[in-house]
């Protein structure tokens, strides 16, 4: 008999990568699916970072086991970023790279948490924040947020939900699925709460060069030194660099909390790909003008695509200000064509006008659907197009 440990058993698969997953499969049917699912750019890795990770497989710089914590090049590098974009001085032993920025948070929560410890988590959030809290044995503090509130928590809330066993707080700005982002001043309230109570700031900031129309993200980090000593920074190269299949993530902040997570890894990953690794120096160190060109793309893509989706009936929904979704309230619009749960319109969308989105509940918001816009516009128009007739056909 084939037993599976408790902890599993707690834990489902992730609900993007489930979705994207059912899509591929249609695609390979011969179906002609519109996929607004995946969180990744639909731009190819510049050609400076090809060539140096072909560079490095032959002169065998990258082809054999290297440090536990990544290339000491890489991790000076990583350094160095966080000095020139936001002021803020680290040392290399307060660097882990790890096998993208997934990993970073799943050892992080191993090395943090014991059985009963809270963490204090945004909803909506990132899909696998909750499970792999589960995984470290902790017990997610979900706080829900409101789009009249730009989806943002205050003090005023963390309060409200502070214990004697909270020992973190995750945030994640700009935000995924939101797309929102906390202004210096509030992420200076937050801080300062943070340190108050001796709470871990836990700051993903994946998406936060990713920022449209005028809007700005900051590292929390950079706001005290106070601030910086009470936070590990989460980051990585897949979304601002176009390079989610390299899998190279990293953490950065306490150096006694690191060195326990190039413990972990020293048990579990061994290292990050070598080859990855030398892409992701040449990320860091080349040329970025490429950078700009694709989050330049995306703000005309978001600007082009708000106004559509918006106008979708039953379809209610908050401008983002960063990363590159829109989660709309879409209960109206799944109730208008008689489906129950926001979680059957989304299959329904996917099976019969070949859209597929992401349904919200796996974000801790079951009322809405996130939808990637990583595609061109002319696709965007017509998915858009697609979900309007299916509307139009199925209203009750």
């Amino acid at each position: 008999m084939v037993k599976i440990s408790e902890r599993m058993k707690k834990i489902s698969e992730s609900p993007t990568l489930a979705t994207s997953a059912k899509v591929n499969v249609m695609k390979a049917q011969g179906k002609d699916i519109l996929n607004l699912t995946v969180g990744e750019p639909d731009f190819d890795t510049h050609v400076s970072i090809l060539n140096a990770a072909v560079e490095a497989i032959q002169s065998n710089k990258a082809n054999h086991y290297t440090p536990t914590a990544g290339i000491l090049p890489l991790r000076q590098a990583i350094v160095d970023y966080h000095q020139k974009y936001d002021g803020v001085t680290f040392a290399v032993n307060q660097v882990i790279v790890t096998e993208g920025a997934k990993n970073a948070l799943f050892a992080l929560f191993q090395v943090i948490l014991n059985p009963g410890d809270e963490v204090i988590v945004p909803a909506p959030y990132w899909v696998s924040y909750t499970e792999q809290i589960k995984l470290a044995g902790g017990v997610n503090v979900l706080v829900e947020t409101a789009p009249e509130k730009g989806f943002k928590l205050t003090v005023e809330d963390l309060e409200k939900h502070r214990t004697e066993k909270t020992v973190a707080l995750l945030l994640n700005s700009p935000s995924n699925p939101t797309g929102m982002i906390y202004t210096p001043e509030e992420l200076k309230a937050i801080g300062e709460w943070a340190v108050e109570h001796d709470v871990l700031i836990i700051a993903d900031e994946i998406y936060y060069r990713l920022t449209y129309n005028g809007n700005e993200a900051i590292s929390i980090a950079s706001l005290s030194e106070e601030i910086k000593n009470q936070t590990i920074i989460i980051n990585g190269i897949s979304k601002t660099y176009a390079m989610t299949g390299w899998r190279i993530g990293y953490a950065i902040g306490n150096a006694e909390i690191i060195s326990k997570m190039i413990e972990l890894s020293s048990h579990s990953t061994s290292n990050p790909a070598g080859p990855s690794q030398y892409g992701a120096l040449a990320a860091l160190t080349g040329p970025q003008d490429f950078v700009e060109e694709m989050r330049a793309a995306f703000e005309a893509r978001l600007n082009f695509f708000y106004p559509l989706v918006a106008s979708i009936p039953g379809f209610k929904v908050t401008k983002p200000q960063g990363a590159f979704y829109l989660f709309p309230n879409v209960k109206e619009a799944a109730e208008m064509c008689g489906f129950e749960e926001v979680k059957d319109f989304t299959l329904a969308l996917i099976e019969e006008a070949n859209v597929a989105l992401v349904s919200g509940d796996g974000f801790g918001y079951p009322d809405y659907a996130r939808i990637s816009y990583t595609v061109r516009e002319e696709l965007l128009a017509e998915a858009v197009d697609r979900i309007k007739k299916f509307i139009e056909t199925h209203k009750k």
